[in-house]
């Protein structure tokens, strides 16, 4: 099976410690957004996790942590970085970039090509980040990644009730500014050997060169992974998303990243308050067990094919 630790928050940045912690322990326990009490124990043994996920716009804490401790080395990994242009208005704790694109280099190098793949999304226009400031930027981004990475996903800012409350002044992008903006980065992405792929986004941008393929696909698993899987059928988190939604242990409202556009935080009082609850040491996220908890333990088998292996 696969382990995702980056849809509602980011793992790698704030969380590295309990991380490890919880590998080392073998097993966490997840509750469920909807339902608190509703508890989700899963086994962190590479028996039975295949591939572990991460999303980070800092890998740094825990690269930092595995050059002392690999815990991680009898897992395979699969990691996205999302590395933007936005400055401090918009990502208020996101180091600087420069620093991020090195961090990215390390990955790459230390798990491979097929391991890493670069995010610039979500992608918004206005008065200072225009069309033409994406194009520029992104340009700059692949001359530095290329070599270090097959694949860029892009998408353009969703407005959900979250975002709209955090990031008022937003607005959609749009169609032609879509459109001119993929055109643009696929070209780009040619000269540097990256296949920019779409995220949730229409499917008549491949009419520009882009891959509509999903970000989370069989094939790219399967890469990282370096055998054939027997993935099961999946929900899917919206009709324009063909990704492949696997078990997340993260938790939403625990981002400090603070970023304006963020989907998972409800507000910075939120994150505030709920970091104040997370122990390393803890089995959850935030928090510990609770009296009403029921806790189940989640069927958990690899979906590895071994007669078919890749390389």
């Amino acid at each position: 099976m696969i382990i995702n630790t980056g849809l509602r928050t980011d793992i790698p940045a704030f969380f590295a410690d309990w991380f490890i912690n919880r590998i080392k322990a073998g097993y966490v326990c997840v509750r469920n957004p909807y339902n608190r009490n509703q508890v989700t124990e899963y086994l962190l043994n590479p028996d039975v996790v295949d591939l572990l996920v991460f999303c980070s716009k800092n890998p740094i804490p825990l690269i930092t942590l595995l050059k002392s401790n690999d815990v991680l080395h009898p897992f395979r990994q699969f990691w996205f970085v999302t590395i933007t242009p936005y400055e401090s208005e918009i990502e208020p704790n996101v180091p600087d970039k420069q620093l991020v694109i090195e961090s990215f280099k390390e990955l790459s190098c230390k798990l491979g090509i097929n391991s890493v793949c670069w995010r610039y999304d979500p992608i918004f226009v206005n008065e200072k980040y225009t069309v033409d400031f994406h194009i520029n930027a992104f340009r700059k981004m692949s001359e530095q990644l290329s070599g270090f990475t097959e694949t860029c996903v892009i998408s353009f800012i969703d407005l959900y009730k979250k975002v709209q409350k955090n990031f008022s002044s937003a607005t959609e992008v749009s169609t032609t500014e879509q459109e001119i903006i993929c055109k643009e980065f696929v070209k780009i992405g040619k000269r540097y050997n990256i296949n920019v792929k779409t995220c949730g986004e229409s499917p008549s941008l491949a009419e520009f060169g882009a891959d509509v393929s999903g970000c989370m696909t069989k094939e790219v698993f399967e890469k990282a992974a370096g055998c054939r899987l027997d993935i099961p059928k999946m929900r899917q988190n919206r009709k324009e998303c063909a990704c492949i939604l696997t078990a997340d242990i993260g938790e939403y409202n625990t981002c400090s990243h603070f970023c304006k556009y963020c989907y998972a935080n409800y507000d910075r009082q939120s994150v505030i308050r709920n970091n104040m609850f997370h122990d390393k040491n803890s089995a959850f996220l935030i928090g510990t067990s609770e009296p009403q908890d029921i806790i189940t333990q989640a069927k958990q088998k690899s979906w590895k094919l071994l007669q078919k292996e890749l390389w």
